[in-house]
């Protein structure tokens, strides 16, 4: 705004002094001060309210005049209710630096005239920002020129002081402007914004994490593959990107309001633009998956694989390894898991798809680009990624340094030690690695009726092991739907051991077997507090040692006997027979 239209404004009481021809002079911020020196505190384009507290003579008023002129403050308003009139010597010194003077009446409180500033200046400044996010959609819809949405955020910042990210569903940064957000802060805000979005009601959402006050917009996908309205929100909701907001939008007024609305609009551009740059990447895992099914010749699959590795790893050089992720998002409706069967249930595979290809985003990399090396397809209920992993150099030998008298001494030198190969040199997903960062935010969205499941095979090094890979994978699955929890995963290296063949026991066998076991040891402890349960847990994973299992548990061995004694009075089973002990340790897995 312009010093003239301050003047102008009968109700801020202002008085113009001197400086009549400066006041087509812009105006971009308020201060009061009474300090001596606050050049410290002005950035240019002030205007400068005082109380002349800092006046003692007459002296004082030309070098602070001469502070105020250098650090480019639009004008100075001085207050009449501690002097009366405005010194002469302050008028003059405003005169001789060319500075605008205005006197305060002493009616008016400095408090007023900041508002009003303040008021005027942001309603102009979102002016200026809408046309410039207009500017900016239509460089984006027509081409990649534009900046991509870090330019937005940037002028979010700079023009409206708000701070703002762009968050995946899981928590990830996909843009942000100045100071990367925190991980945990990050997957807390899009666990708030989950769950909102669950509940039904339109955005923005209020978040209050970590002592701030944040606002939540929903971007959504407004190209191709946009939801059409009406359509069930599970089906879009853990693919959904949003905008926080470090500001509470619930007193905003709605032309601000419209133009953050705008903002997500024009993110959007860039979310479309995303999905279609996958297209090539689904279509490749496709086709490589499509061949693995119908059983192909490994010569025709390896074929398909040299033509995915350099999309997928752009500047490799060598064959990859590869590794299968399977995952699968289960709903319930009417306590019926939900397919695509029947009128208004909802399709797994595609939700499932966009959310694997989150999931194995590298969450220590951020921007909308960090998805580059993740083919994922679908077939039914099931997503299924073929992830390419780089070849892990073998450590180079040792040399020997002048002759040997033994050969297998020289022969052991030769040898690399891949037992001590530095375990950051693994390039290989692990199950629970690959939920830890995003648990807490699928579970806001999943609620109390969705499910996510996955399975992760072993790298294999060709094409002939894909199919096993792919078996595998989906085995190490089911594997995971046997455990309780809305967000579950299984690696290939569990299927050796007993947990292979909990997932073909019937869901009601499961539930009766659990219950005859544990259900008495868990009504005893809520009656008495007694710790039985976690005193079998110790038990077991003790191999049944009294002084370990007493040591762990921090009891006597003759109140851990006691304990014994208990569960097997209560439940009938002897522990220490092997079948016992067997019985409740699937009981507890199961439970």
């Amino acid at each position: 705004m312009r010093l003239r239209a301050l003047l102008e404004t009968d109700a801020l009481g202002l008085r113009l002094l001197g400086g009549e021809d400066e006041l087509d002079r812009t105006v971009r911020g308020v201060m009061t001060t009474d300090l001596r020196d606050p050049s410290r505190y002005l950035s240019g384009g002030e205007l400068v309210l005082t109380g002349l507290a800092w006046r003692r003579d007459a002296s004082d008023s030309e070098p602070f005049v001469r502070i105020l002129a250098g650090a480019g403050v639009a004008g100075l308003a001085a207050g009449e209710a501690e002097l009366g009139d405005i010194p002469a010597d302050l008028v003059e010194a405003c005169v001789q630096h060319r500075l605008p003077l205005f006197a305060v009446n002493e009616t008016v409180a400095f408090a007023t005239i900041t508002e009003h500033v303040v008021r005027q200046v942001s309603g102009e400044r979102a002016g200026d920002l809408a046309a410039v996010v207009d500017r900016h959609r239509r460089l984006m819809t027509s081409g990649p020129a534009g900046g991509g949405p870090e330019v937005v955020l940037d002028l979010l910042t700079s023009d409206l002081d708000l701070r703002a990210w762009v968050l995946s569903p899981t928590g990830r940064q996909i843009a942000g402007a100045g100071a990367p957000l925190p991980a945990p802060l990050g997957a807390a805000l899009a666990g708030h914004h989950l769950a909102a979005t669950r509940t039904g009601r339109r955005g923005p959402y209020r978040a209050a994490v970590a002592g701030s006050t944040y606002s939540l917009f929903p971007i959504r996908n407004a190209g191709r593959g946009a939801v059409p309205a009406g359509v069930d929100v599970r089906e879009s909701v853990l693919s959904d990107w949003l905008l926080a907001v470090e500001a509470d939008a619930s007193d905003w007024p709605a032309a601000r309001l419209d133009l953050l609305q705008g903002v997500t609009q024009l993110i959007a551009v860039e979310r479309d633009r995303r999905d279609a740059a996958r297209t090539v990447r689904r279509r490749l895992a496709q086709e490589v998956l499509e061949l693995v099914q119908a059983g192909a010749a490994p010569a025709e699959i390896a074929a398909r694989l040299r033509v995915a590795a350099p999309v997928l790893l752009p500047g490799l050089g060598v064959a990859p390894q590869w590794q299968v992720v399977v995952a699968r998002v289960d709903w319930t409706a009417s306590g019926t898991a939900g397919g695509a069967g029947g009128p208004g249930d909802i399709a797994g595979g595609p939700v499932a798809q966009a959310l694997l290809e989150e999931i194995l985003v590298d969450p220590a990399v951020s921007g909308p680009d960090s998805a580059d090396r993740i083919a994922v397809a679908h077939t039914g209920e099931e997503a299924i990624a073929l992830v390419p992993l780089p070849a892990v150099p073998a450590p180079l030998p040792e040399t020997v340094d002048g002759p040997t008298d033994n050969a297998g001494t020289a022969d052991q030198a030769a040898a690399p030690d891949t037992a001590e190969a530095p375990a950051a040199q693994d390039p290989a997903l692990h199950a629970d690695a690959l939920l830890a960062a995003v648990r807490e935010p699928l579970s806001a969205g999943l609620a109390d009726d969705g499910r996510l499941t996955l399975g992760v095979s072993a790298a294999v090094h060709s094409a002939e092991g894909l199919r096993g890979a792919l078996e595998e994978a989906r085995h190490a699955r089911r594997v995971a739907a046997a455990r309780p929890g809305r967000v579950c995963a299984a690696g290939h290296h569990e299927l050796a051991s007993h947990v292979l063949l909990l997932p073909f026991v019937p869901d009601d066998v499961r539930r009766a077997f659990t219950a005859r076991l544990l259900d008495p040891l868990r009504d005893y402890d809520r009656r008495h507090r007694a710790e039985l349960i976690e005193t079998l847990e110790a038990f077991l994973d003790c191999d049944g040692s009294w002084t370990r299992c007493a040591a762990r548990l921090h009891l006597h061995v003759n109140t851990l006997r006691y304990r014994v004694g208990r569960i097997e009075q209560l439940t009938g089973r002897d522990l220490s027979r092997l079948e016992d002990k067997l019985d409740f340790f699937l009981a507890l897995r199961m439970s």
